[in-house]
């Protein structure tokens, strides 16, 4: 079975134990930016992955979501950020660089500056990295959002904090999905997957400087403090967070950002407790 790996700081607690402690046999683990992920999941050729939260309306049909895990952040988060050289209201018809690595936070950021700040910026795309070469602002996200820049950045925007501050919805930037083809053929892998991910969690609460050091080994590159980042993110699925995503869903297809949801399909827990 492939199992999708966001390769960024933020989705590492979710792999902490079967990365560092018990692999999980016939599961092969495939790193990529979420851009990445979201790709090779709507194409097949993953079976279960965490995928931008964006992705999830054009795949709608073909898989279900894991009910208790997701990504996200209830206001400031510190890791999707727009940087800039003029202050945000003053974007209009100016270059806005998106990077190509994630969609949650592009739509994100189109429906705040059209809905909420009344502008339109000309966006174009942008490789990760927090750097403002041909442009006037520039979104970043993961990783690349928690190392310095080695320009001088007049203005940062946190999303996380401007959509809370703007709607009163925290936001989930991503979600854990599998293949509906997957669930008959690895029932016993994607169950294993499951419980491997709430272990994960409790180590990240239990043995959280074990876990840190481990995520500072694999990232040396970020800068930041580990622990008041992992302090800040939301990683269980609840129904206010269930919620702020139907949110999201709704304002970003009124704004033709992105196709309707019109009901989130969850895996079941007698279809969780079936497999394997």
């Amino acid at each position: 079975m492939k199992l999708g790996y966001i390769n960024y700081l933020n989705s590492y607690p979710f792999y902490y134990h079967m990365m560092e402690k018990s692999p999980i046999a016939g599961v092969d683990i495939v790193p990529g930016h979420p851009a990445e992920l979201n790709h090779m999941i709507q194409k097949g050729m993953l079976d279960v992955s965490p995928i931008s939260a964006a992705a999830c309306p054009a795949i709608q049909g073909d898989v279900m979501l894991l009910p208790d895990f997701c990504i996200g952040s209830i206001g400031y988060v510190r890791s999707v950020i727009l940087i800039s050289r003029i202050p945000i209201e003053e974007l209009n018809r100016k270059k806005v660089g998106l990077t190509i690595a994630s969609q949650t936070s592009v739509a994100l950021l189109k429906a705040l500056l059209k809905k909420y700040y009344r502008i339109q910026p000309i966006y174009t795309p942008k490789d990760p990295g927090p750097s403002l070469k041909n442009v006037d602002a520039a979104l970043i996200i993961g990783n690349e959002a928690l190392i310095n820049s080695r320009e001088a950045i007049p203005y940062t925007y946190d999303l996380g904090d401007l959509w809370f501050r703007k709607t009163g919805f925290p936001v989930v930037f991503a979600v854990f999905t599998v293949r509906k083809s997957a669930l008959e053929k690895y029932p016993s892998e994607i169950k294993a997957v499951i419980d491997s991910y709430h272990t994960s969690l409790k180590c990240l609460a239990t043995e959280k400087n074990k876990l840190m050091q481990k995520a500072e080994e694999k990232y040396p590159e970020i800068t930041h403090d580990i622990s008041g980042y992992y302090d800040l993110l939301e990683y269980r699925f609840t129904e206010e967070l269930k919620s702020a995503l139907n949110f999201y869903f709704s304002v970003t297809s009124e704004l033709g950002l992105l196709q309707e949801v019109k009901s989130l399909d969850f895996m079941s827990e007698e279809i969780i407790r079936s497999n394997g």
